[in-house]
């Protein structure tokens, strides 16, 4: 197996074709944090009654799998600062700590930005409306403000 395919492979967290919020299976779900993980799937089972099913099309990542996609920023974007504008380091990024899912389709994001602060689920990017992170506080006091996109995020700078 070469380098490359492992870095892409599920045991490093990539999810070509998305995967159920309840499938322990799959590195990218099972490896989310435990009161991140809770929330979400609290929060797709209320939306399945709703008829909305989630998707999760990003979850925990490696290291290795999170700088493969920062490279591929990159290359995609031409710079690293514009680069950072949608792909953090693996030293930074929520995903490679298990804080951070992508969700899907588009039906799921709009069923979690009406209903998602009482989960404590919150959107932290106005550039990635499928970026949400836990905010218990958010059940009480609502979601924060939103970046305009990562590299707005303090916590990236480190």
């Amino acid at each position: 197996m070469s380098t490359s395919s492992t870095v892409l492979g599920p045991e490093h967290g990539a999810l070509p074709d998305g995967s159920p919020v309840f499938d322990d299976d799959c590195p990218a779900v099972a490896n989310l944090d435990p009161a991140l993980l809770a929330a979400l799937r609290r929060a797709a089972a209320d939306a399945a009654a709703d008829g909305v099913r989630f998707v999760v099309n990003g979850g925990w990542r490696s290291r290795a799998y999170q700088e493969h996609l920062r490279r591929r920023a990159v290359e995609k974007y031409g710079s690293e600062r514009e680069a950072a504008r949608w792909v953090t380091t693996a030293d930074t990024s929520a995903h490679v700590q298990g804080k951070a899912v992508d969700i899907g389709p588009a039906e799921a994001r709009e069923w979690l930005s009406a209903h998602g602060a009482r989960y404590g689920l919150c959107q932290i990017y106005r550039n990635e409306p499928w970026h949400y992170e836990l905010r218990p506080e958010a059940a009480e006091h609502g979601c924060p403000p939103l970046y305009d996109d990562p590299s707005q995020d303090p916590r990236m700078r480190r």
